[in-house]
């Protein structure tokens, strides 16, 4: 059932079909993937993860009513009501075009198609890994590795003791990088996690 529901929201069900696409791809064409680009296209997701959550989907209201529409659908409004599933998966209107730039800079970058392809692979991979954890994240469900329970708190943290830290959904790395990342004994209560910019 769960599953059945992450599946039903957000661009899920397309980024699946995406990726068994691409591995249809690789296996017509017979030149194979290249899997140090799959683990480069995964960490330059990562990276994106961090920097896209931080600066773009916490940044301050846009003058703009459209573009201020655009921010709460992407990341105010789960912040106002964590748990609620249709505000919290990315929309297909948003995915589409960041996957084709991601392609779109691989492509610039390796000219070469199987390249291109297995980093555009390595970042479906990670946006759909982030997309699962960010779900399981907010379920009434108790993930059952430790690293799985542990980055669950970790992101509830970031909802409702301080929306200013722990960025990171599906791990902390880039955290420590940004100095984003604090104990959470340390960390004062923001009265702001729900009404960002209140």
């Amino acid at each position: 059932m769960m599953l059945l529901t992450w599946f039903r929201h957000g661009s899920n069900a397309v980024l699946t079909v995406a990726l068994v696409a691409l591995a249809a791809a690789f296996a017509l064409r017979g030149t194979g993937v290249v899997w140090w680009g799959v683990g480069i296209g995964a960490l330059a997701f990562l990276v994106s993860e961090y920097t896209t959550h931080r600066f773009l989907f916490h940044a301050p209201p846009q003058g703009n009513a459209i573009v201020r529409g655009l921010q709460h659908r992407l990341h105010y409004d789960h912040h106002i009501d964590p748990p609620r599933l249709d505000l919290l998966f990315l929309p297909l209107w948003f995915v589409i075009p960041t996957v084709a730039a991601f392609f779109g800079v691989y492509w610039a970058v390796a000219r070469d198609v199987a390249l291109a392809m297995s980093l555009l692979c390595g970042s479906l991979l990670a946006l759909t890994y982030y997309e699962w954890a960010h779900y399981v994240a907010h379920l009434a469900y108790i993930p059952p590795t430790p690293w799985g329970k542990w980055m669950k708190r970790y992101h509830l943290w970031h909802h409702y003791k301080n929306e200013k830290l722990w960025f990171g959904v599906t791990n902390p790395s880039m955290d420590f990088v940004g100095a984003t990342f604090l104990r959470v004994a340390d960390a004062e209560r923001s009265d702001t996690t729900r009404e960002l910019f209140g």
